[in-house]
């Protein structure tokens, strides 16, 4: 460890004079801040940005989103991916109406126990909003103090978290909120993982792995994830001037959006009639050949024309392709969809 006491002051100059303009930097509300953190995970600023400024033009405070049903809200989520988080967002929104007069609880451990709050939530959320004294360890921060210190710990290990936020505490000053942001902007700008602008560090002095030109090898991460792969056929059924559409489980992946009727790719058809208890004409060839990545799955998507004559069941859904945008599909369905129509209808 190399930090002095000019660390922590050299870190927060730099960012007060460099610090990206967002939407989510100009409130102090800790409901839209909470907000902010739970878009910003696993997806890009720059996506986020418009995803944000329409969410909160709908759903300004706590009271109006914990009064409108999750199926709306996830519309505003559309597109941004890993929906498990609006849900457990909405979920918690309407735990601190509940419980917390509809305010954000200031009581880290309090905060902590609310619907899909982790370390990294709780530290973000309450240092920036109420700047208590937490870390808030992301990648970028795992990455700027393995390479400060020049340390190999595996930053794919269980205890990898403890670890990073031991070396935060140790120099997190009294401005814990932008002491933290200042962190992961200097990872997502400056020290990024594959061409670190080492020349504008603002704190490349305290920099062990610079010093000996380490940086590119750091941090260290062993564990390498094996991505699973799925095949489906994925039916196109008309029905009259209407399509078929189904509603995905409540829970697990894309849960309780809308999807076209799926089946493993070597399904039978008498199979898939029995399942969906109706007679199909199935076209023999696939119009479109399709995958969709998730986290560690990919889905490979044969997609057919289908058609039907006969009544379907409550489980499924009749629709108008032109009324496609009242229904929340995951974007896998949104491009076959759309594909479908410019190319068929």
């Amino acid at each position: 460890m190399k930090y002095n006491e000019t660390f922590s002051k050299d870190l927060l100059e730099w960012f007060h004079q460099n610090k990206r303009q967002m939407p989510w930097r100009e409130t102090n509300d800790p409901y839209k801040i909470w907000l902010s953190e739970v878009m910003l995970q696993q997806t890009q600023v720059n996506t986020v940005r418009s995803y944000y400024t329409r969410f909160i033009e709908r759903f300004p405070d706590i009271d109006t989103l914990a009064e409108t049903s999750i199926e709306e809200v996830a519309k505003y989520w559309e597109g941004l991916g890993y929906y498990s988080r609006v849900r457990n967002f909405h979920e918690a929104i309407r735990e601190v109406q509940a419980n917390y007069n509809s305010k954000v609880p200031d009581d880290p451990k309090a905060f902590l126990s609310l619907k899909g709050v982790g370390p990294y939530t709780q530290g973000a959320v309450m240092s920036i909003a109420f700047n208590h004294q937490l870390p808030a360890v992301d990648g970028n921060v795992y990455r700027v103090f393995a390479r400060l210190d020049n340390d190999y710990f595996d930053i794919s290990s269980t205890k990898a978290r403890k670890h990073f936020e031991e070396k935060v505490m140790a120099v997190i000053p009294d401005d814990a909120g932008d002491f933290n942001e200042a962190l992961m902007e200097l990872g997502a700008t400056v020290c990024t993982p594959k061409a670190p602008l080492c020349m504008f560090c603002p704190v490349q002095s305290h920099c062990l792995s610079f010093e000996e030109n380490n940086q590119l090898n750091l941090p260290v991460k062993l564990k390498k994830v094996k991505k699973t792969v799925q095949q489906f056929k994925v039916l196109i059924i008309h029905k009259d001037d209407k399509i078929i559409i189904e509603k995905r489980p409540d829970a697990g992946l894309l849960a309780s959006m809308w999807q076209f009727p799926m089946f493993e790719i070597d399904k039978h058809v008498s199979d898939i009639e029995e399942q969906m208890d109706i007679s199909l004409y199935i076209e023999d060839t696939p119009f479109v050949k399709t995958k969709h990545q998730f986290t560690h799955l990919e889905w490979q998507m044969e997609v057919y024309t289908a058609y039907t004559k006969d009544e379907v069941s409550s489980a499924y859904q009749l629709i108008s392709p032109e009324n496609k945008n009242k229904y929340n599909f995951p974007v896998s369905m949104t491009k076959i969809f759309d594909y479908y129509i410019q190319n068929n209808l």
